[in-house]
């Protein structure tokens, strides 16, 4: 390609998807107390899991620095413009870090072509951004031509969570112990979404699984239309079956285009909780 695409590891990009787009992907850390991962590089998903269900000691995340990006914006041909999709800095430091990179590649060499882009999501939000990005370079996109359509799409996009289980979000302290307790014992499910400042809110309470998936389900159609143009990404948490069920449901009212899922990694994992899905697609303009 005649444009390079980067990411961070919360895209939750899988092997084939990660050839496909030829993206390369600065990968995000994962703590166990004094313990430290790469995420994707010394720590996969199934051990992530394993060390979550097993371990008395709950992960934290932290974003890659500056000096990471700008090793990695370094290993690019300097005549091959470079594309970044980032966390949402709602959320994470992750593209503070990638501007702050860039900036210290572009003072040594003022010539170089980069752009961050915010998608203001995290997960299936970055790997719809990032499908997008490589169907319009195939399409022959320029550089200056993708950057604005791609900042564009960013703000289109719609990201909407659907916890089975709020332990992470106690364990990590979003959510307090008294507030989780009354959640659980009324079997309360959150539905969540990301805000137009790509920040986590919740968006409804309601009582029960099932209801709560048939919600999740139905506020699609509240954002979007015309769904043969449209392309529907969605993440699990170790929840394959759950997943598939949901998207099935989806397809029978929805006719999206075309459908993406794969398996949160754990970044996003450690705040999704098992059986967490993760849905994004383009809202109307």
């Amino acid at each position: 390609m005649n444009i390079q695409l980067m990411t961070d590891s919360g895209s939750d990009l899988s092997e084939e998807l990660l050839k496909a787009f030829q993206v390369n992907v600065v990968p995000l850390y994962i703590h166990f107390g004094d313990e430290e991962y790469q995420s994707g590089i010394t720590i996969d998903t199934a051990t992530f899991n394993e060390k979550l269900k097993h371990g008395s000691v709950f992960p934290l995340s932290s974003a890659p620095g500056p000096n990471e990006f700008y090793e990695a914006y370094k290993k690019i041909d300097p005549e091959k413009p470079i594309i970044v999709i980032s966390l949402s800095k709602g959320i994470s430091s992750t593209y503070n870090h990638a501007v702050m990179g860039m900036n210290l590649l572009l003072e040594e060499e003022p010539n170089r072509r980069i752009a961050v882009i915010n998608s203001t999501s995290a997960s299936p939000g970055q790997l719809l951004l990032l499908h997008e990005a490589h169907q319009k370079i195939n399409e022959g996109y320029s550089f200056d031509e993708l950057v604005p359509h791609l900042q564009e799409r960013a703000e289109q996009t719609t990201t909407l969570f659907i916890l089975k289980t709020i332990d992470n979000l106690v364990r990590g302290g979003r959510l307090d112990r008294v507030r989780g307790a009354v959640v659980k014992s009324l079997n309360i499910k959150l539905l969540m979404r990301a805000s137009d400042e790509g920040k986590v809110e919740v968006s409804e309470k309601v009582r029960g699984d099932k209801k709560a998936l048939r919600r999740f389900v139905e506020q699609i159609g509240e954002y979007t239309s015309n769904f043969e143009e449209k392309v529907l990404v969605m993440t699990h948490c170790n929840a394959q079956e759950r997943a598939q069920h949901v998207l099935n449901k989806i397809k029978e009212s929805y006719p999206f285009k075309k459908s993406i899922v794969t398996e949160m990694g754990p970044a996003i994992s450690t705040h999704a909780g098992e059986g967490g899905l993760v849905i994004a697609f383009f809202k109307d303009k």
